[in-house]
């Protein structure tokens, strides 16, 4: 797939949170710098060595999951328990892999990420 990318000239590739991802995401960033390709992923992600992080705090969204279990162990009906959603969202850029394939950030966004790994 990478491969067909970089002869297509696709300057970056977004990747939407898909649990096919998920047990491979050091095999991901391998390939993104094989081929040189800017990636967006998870916050997962950038923390394995790619090159941005976004979307939701997994260690957030398992602790609402706790929650939930917890209140259905103690008796609360599932069907009467309120959806929700983890609103914390996180922006993590990884500047060792963005010296690798000769990125530069402005300060602007730099300052505004939650992690900034060097």
């Amino acid at each position: 797939m990478f491969a067909s990318l970089v002869q297509k000239r696709v300057g970056a590739l977004v990747i939407n949170p898909d649990p096919l991802f998920t047990g491979g995401i050091e095999q991901l960033v391998a390939l993104t710098v094989r081929y040189a390709m800017p990636t967006i992923y998870n916050r997962e992600f950038a923390a394995a060595g790619g090159l941005i992080g976004y979307g939701v705090n997994l260690a957030d969204a398992y602790r609402m999951v706790g929650v939930y279990t917890g209140r259905v162990l103690t008796g609360a009906k599932p069907a009467d328990l309120p959806v929700q959603q983890s609103t914390r969202v996180e922006l993590v850029i990884n500047l060792k892999m963005a010296k690798t394939l000769g990125i530069t950030f402005p300060t602007s966004l730099l300052v505004r990420a939650d992690e900034v790994i060097e």
